[in-house]
């Protein structure tokens, strides 16, 4: 199983990033999708969440109207549209995969994000 992140980087605030997980060793439509983030010193906090069909989705309070999650079941990845990115949006970013009632769980290694002038 992998979970494998990428498009972070270093960005200006009110710039925008587009992350990308790539799912493989698992069926990848028949799991749920998140997003989540970790700043340093920080616990790690769920970001966003998208249903088995992506019929569905769900953001944290601090990202609900820039942020935009959506999943491609054909090609078996996920995507985290960020835009109007801020400083505290900081931190390492991580694509989890869970099936349903959480009785398996997937995490990738996560992608690093910066927002700096």
């Amino acid at each position: 199983v992998q979970l494998v992140e990428s498009g972070g980087g270093l960005v200006q605030p009110g710039g925008s990033l587009r992350l990308s997980c790539a799912a493989s060793g698992f069926t990848f439509s028949s799991y749920g999708m998140s997003w989540y983030r970790q700043a340093p010193g920080k616990e790690r906090e769920l970001v966003a969440i998208i249903t088995i069909a992506g019929d569905n989705t769900n953001y944290a309070n601090s990202v609900r109207g820039r942020f935009t999650i959506s999943r491609d079941n054909a090609k078996s990845m996920v995507y985290l549209q960020m835009n109007s990115l801020k400083p505290e949006d900081t931190a390492e970013y991580f694509c989890e995969a869970h099936s349903p009632w959480n009785s398996v769980i997937y995490w990738g290694q996560g992608t690093q994000v910066t927002v700096s002038s």
